[in-house]
């Protein structure tokens, strides 16, 4: 591969720098044969007239207690129903909690689904996988995120990448396991762009939009000029497809670097202070006020991290005993962070008139315990938990499906990862039943076969 930059500066733990992505630009660094890339571009795996359609994902990482928050339980034993009260919100058609009062005022714009559920292990990074990709990883082929598929089958439509993660990609989970946030069997090239900063913090910036130090603005022109002599020279000998697909990967990583519309989408200094403080001066707050910020810059997918790993520091993993917190840390500390800037987004998409093309769906590895354990906390549940979704189609103030009396387990149309992801893509103009190009050039089916959308959220 062509390196523009020389040496890079910071490493990720497989040993690659983070300036990688400009050295991206042959099939191989996709895991793609010619003749794979050209077959799935025939496909017609995307329908006509979505092209407009971005999708943020919010992974609550840690696993909010669906009891708690979404699917309330009053009448039930005090171990069961857990502290808080149901209230009304906006929707008409459900409760959620009161400690979510920002929710319940833009509830009929999201829809929940109540009776989601998955097979896996009750570990973090297996529900990560699954639910981020629609599959469970198994004989040693990992599944692209939805994202990677989303760029893989969009591309870019401006100077910015299609698919981004913020704040950065997931850290450990304690399964030891990939955790979905990759192109998977698509390749390195098909990888998010992560962030790697807080946009919180003061004179934040992103690193790898300003060329290294030691390259000036002079010498960077002089490599882009090496680089077009080199692409000319292997075109008069090679004027095939792939030297083509080689000459347009590089190109977009360098037009992000020097792209003031990409600098310009991440600048948050151009948002009124006012709307910062509305999202909330925290990471997560800025990170959702970002990503909306990159969808109107032509972003096609951005995934939200809403923590970065389960250890040190407080998540919704509320199993009570420290170092985790409780049921009550949960409404202390995590949810008025999340209520504050998830109602933000939702009400500045939605006065932007951006809502209809941009669906936002926040998902979780698994839900909590339907009792509350001796250490005043939740542990583990894969067996039932909540997911819900706003804009992109979807038609919001809707509760689908149901768990059965104590929230363990779905009592009315269940939904797995599969229909998640499926969701997700036909919110994007995918087809379903089309194909990608799998591990050893075997056709690859986009979702689980027979796995659909639910399609109640579009009805």
């Amino acid at each position: 591969m062509l390196n523009l930059t020389s040496r890079g500066t910071a490493h990720t733990c497989d040993g690659t720098t983070r300036r990688d992505f400009l050295q991206v630009g042959t099939l191989g660094a996709a895991g793609l044969s010619l003749a794979q890339y050209a077959a799935a571009k025939e496909v017609g795996a995307v329908k006509p007239g979505h092209d407009e359609r971005s999708c943020i994902m919010i992974f609550n990482l840690g696993a909010p207690s669906h009891i708690d928050l979404f699917d309330m339980k009053p009448n039930e034993a005090a171990e069961v129903r857990g502290p808080f009260s149901p209230i009304s919100t906006k929707s008409g058609d459900f409760q959620i909690s009161e400690i979510l009062p920002m929710h319940a005022q833009v509830a009929d714009k999201f829809s929940l689904v109540r009776s989601c559920h998955h097979t896996g292990a009750a570990v973090h990074d297996a529900g990560w996988q699954m639910m981020q990709t629609g599959r469970q990883f198994t004989g040693g082929i990992n599944t692209p995120h939805a994202g990677a598929v989303t760029s893989y089958l969009r591309g870019r439509r401006s100077d910015l990448p299609a698919f981004v993660v913020l704040p950065e990609l997931m850290g450990r989970g304690g399964g030891n396991l990939p955790n979905g946030q990759a192109g998977g069997f698509l390749g390195k090239a098909y990888d998010p762009f992560a962030l790697n900063a807080d946009p919180s913090q003061k004179n934040f910036k992103v690193p790898d939009l300003l060329p290294p130090a030691e390259i000036g603005p002079a010498r960077l022109e002089r490599r882009q000029k090496m680089r077009d002599i080199v692409d000319q020279t292997v075109k008069n000998f090679e004027a095939t497809e792939s030297a083509d697909l080689l000459n347009n990967n590089f190109h977009a990583a360098f037009r992000m670097m020097t792209s003031s519309q990409a600098r310009d989408a991440f600048d948050l200094t151009k948002e009124p202070q006012a709307v910062r403080d509305r999202y909330g001066m925290n990471r997560f707050g800025q990170c959702c006020l970002l990503a909306r910020r990159l969808i109107e810059g032509g972003v096609r997918f951005v995934t939200i991290n809403t923590f970065l790993t389960v250890f040190n520091e407080v998540t919704w993993d509320i199993h009570g005993s420290k170092p985790f917190t409780s049921i009550a840390g949960m409404k202390d500390i995590v949810c008025p962070m999340y209520d504050r800037a998830y109602s933000a987004l939702i009400e500045d998409l939605s006065d932007r008139g951006m809502l209809d093309e941009t669906m936002v769906c926040n998902i979780a590895e698994f839900g909590r315990t339907p009792r509350v354990n001796p250490a005043g906390g939740r542990d583990h549940w894969p067996q039932c938990y909540t997911v819900y979704f706003a804009g992109g189609g979807v038609r919001g103030g809707r509760a689908i499906g149901a768990s059965d009396p104590i929230g363990g387990v779905p009592a009315d149309r269940p939904v797995d990862p599969a229909n998640v992801v499926a969701t997700i893509f036909h919110s994007l103009g995918f087809k379903l039943e089309s194909h990608l190009p799998g591990p050893a050039g075997r056709p690859f089916p986009l979702v689980n076969l027979g796995s659909r959308e639910i399609h109640e959220l579009f009805a």
